[in-house]
């Protein structure tokens, strides 16, 4: 059992420290998958009895992220533990979050924020990742026949983002379950940013000659991409009837990551929740991303940030029928295309997370947040004026034949 500290404690200047949990969450211009963050944020309340837990997200939803610090604040918190509803950490964890939080705190005096690191790759995110898999292969056996593991692939989607960290984090999970579970094959793609696409990865499995082809979408919550990556399948089972196509379940709030949430509460207050930076497009010279060393830490959705959940016209019981996307092709329901690096990640490498202070900014001047573990200073003062332009650098790969653009609007 994960060990509870109290609500309060007594600081060294003699006043009352009260701790507060913050779920920080993407946001969806999609109600269904809104209403499936807020429902897992509320399952985390009973877990911390003595604290306030409250929920934000960064774009496209209310509560913005913050409107729930707000709620903390009034509630007496000083001490808020800022944890990243995210896979893994690519541009949302590392610096849009961030760069919320350190605004916020800026603003308020006697308020410390501590920032952890994502959900990543860690045996309770397999674990949760094996049980809805497994569901899959399950009632497949039961609606189809048994098809032995041997003659079955598994096709992990991830979400795709401009970080080849978090990008690579998706191959390993997929072959943690490949090997683990003993499916035939295992093959990754993508929903969008980078290669390949679902499209072109379904197609190429196809060829491989294996009897039923699993495809499970790695995403925490539905969405216009978790729709699209079903009805590619269905547009690629249609041209392989030979080969039974089964769609696996996200993983929404199953309880392995309910539980792994605990845990990265329960590293901000030990001060382990240090990332592995080894590979961080922002700190090391990676292979064909060597001009975003040292990239300044700010936030890309300033212009959606409350844009919030109004109920589509098209959709049915909450639930997205891409039909925005033919009456209106330019719908912010399509934000993911945009072409900013949304790895949520469901997203997705590290998020140098630490606490708040996740400095990853390259010495942003955000020296104010409380942190933990080692700093992220990478030596870079690239402090912008008021007119800076919130650009996202190009990818590299932009003109790759099977991506990177995110999968076009075909429903």
């Amino acid at each position: 059992m994960m060990r509870k500290p109290q609500g309060t404690r007594m600081t060294s200047s003699n006043h009352e420290e009260k701790l507060g949990l913050m779920i920080c969450g993407h946001g969806s211009r999609n109600k269904e998958a809104v209403d499936q963050f807020a429902k897992l944020a509320e399952r985390l309340r009973p877990r911390f009895p003595d604290w306030p837990v409250d929920y934000g997200y960064l774009e496209f939803a209310n509560p913005v992220l913050s409107n729930g610090l707000d709620k903390l604040v009034e509630q007496g918190c000083t001490r808020i533990l800022a944890v990243p509803g995210m896979l893994f950490a690519a541009g949302h964890a590392k610096n849009d979050i961030p760069s919320v939080l350190n605004a916020y705190q800026a603003k308020k005096p006697g308020v410390t924020i501590e920032y952890g690191r994502e959900l990543g790759l860690d045996i309770k995110m397999i674990k949760a990742a094996g049980a809805r898999v497994q569901e899959a292969v399950d009632a497949a056996n039961v609606e189809h026949g048994e098809v032995p593991l041997t003659d079955t692939l598994l096709m992990v989607v991830g979400r795709g983002a401009s970080d080849p960290d978090a990008n690579s984090n998706v191959n390993k999970l997929m072959r943690m379950l490949w090997e683990g579970m003993g499916f035939g094959w295992g093959e990754v793609c993508y929903s969008g940013v980078t290669f390949p696409l679902v499209e072109p990865g379904l197609e190429h499995a196809a060829k491989l000659g294996y009897k039923r082809i699993i495809v499970f979408p790695y995403f925490l919550f539905t969405g216009i991409l978790v729709r699209r990556i079903y009805n590619f399948t269905d547009e690629v089972a249609a041209r392989h009837p030979e080969i039974q196509f089964v769609k696996a379940a996200y993983l929404n709030d199953q309880d392995y990551v309910i539980e792994t949430f605990e845990d990265r509460v329960q590293e901000i207050l030990e001060g382990t929740n240090n990332m592995n930076c080894q590979l961080c497009k922002y700190r090391a010279q990676v292979l064909g991303f060597e001009a975003e060393v040292g990239l300044q830490q700010e936030s890309h959705h300033h212009h959606v940030e409350g844009v919030d959940t109004k109920d589509c016209e098209y959709c049915e019981d909450n639930k997205c029928t891409n039909e925005c996307l033919k009456h209106h092709p330019s719908s912010e329901h399509s934000h993911h295309d945009h072409g900013h690096d949304h790895a949520h990640s469901q997203g997705h490498g590290h998020d140098h997370g630490h606490s708040h202070h996740h400095d990853h900014s390259h010495d942003h001047a955000h020296d104010h947040v409380h942190h933990h573990g080692h700093s992220h200073d990478h030596g870079h003062d690239h402090s912008h004026g008021d007119g800076h332009d919130h650009h996202h650098h190009p990818y590299p790969q932009a003109d790759h034949p099977l991506g990177p653009k995110s999968m076009y609007k075909k429903d």
